[in-house]
């Protein structure tokens, strides 16, 4: 199967996407990517995945398209049942693989955490989730406990000067020209 690490497992782990289910009786398995391209998750190695609490490096012997979706033959599992222990398990990577980024582009897991606040200094939340609409990004906030508006949640289109004027990400703070009512 996979080999134990000892000391060895990713000291700033990132999901790339997750093992699915099995695919016939040779141990394949279906992979749900979420790079941007599904087939770069292949470009990062070596994968880890946590297996009953311990991590596990993830060797893979071969991959290939099926139909829409990507499967995968890991070294050493031979057999459905086998592959079967491995179905669910997230495929993390650590995150000094990615690659640098020029500058005024991040990436999601460095903007989550961050606290939004607007150009006149109103604090709207913190930064939980990111999502893709298709046309951009958007920032999910969750707002402070008393919020003046009520709000609960916002949705702050992650707009390049538009929207979002400045990211700090050394003080975690994100300044955003949005109306605290939405």
């Amino acid at each position: 199967m996979s080999k134990q690490l000892g000391p060895q497992f990713p000291v700033n782990p990132i999901v790339l996407g997750k093992i699915g289910s099995t695919y016939g009786i040779r141990g394949w398995l279906k992979v749900f990517s979420s790079t941007e391209e599904a087939d770069s998750i292949f470009d990062y190695q070596p994968w880890f995945i946590q297996n009953k609490g311990q991590w596990q490096q993830v060797e893979i012997e071969s991959w290939r398209y099926h139909n829409q979706s990507l499967i995968i033959k890991i070294k050493h599992v031979d057999d459905r049942d086998a592959a079967n222990l491995l179905t669910n398990c997230e495929i993390v990577v650590d995150s000094t693989q990615l690659p640098e980024l020029d500058d005024g582009e991040f990436y999601w897991k460095d903007l989550i955490g961050c606290d939004v606040v607007t150009v006149s200094g109103y604090e709207l939340g913190k930064v939980i989730d990111m999502m893709e609409t298709g046309s951009n990004d958007v920032l999910v906030v969750r707002a402070n406990l008393k919020d003046a508006y009520g709000v609960k949640e916002r949705l702050i289109p992650f707009l390049n000067e538009q929207v979002i004027k400045h990211i700090d990400l050394s003080a975690r703070r994100i300044e955003v020209d949005w109306d605290p009512g939405f």
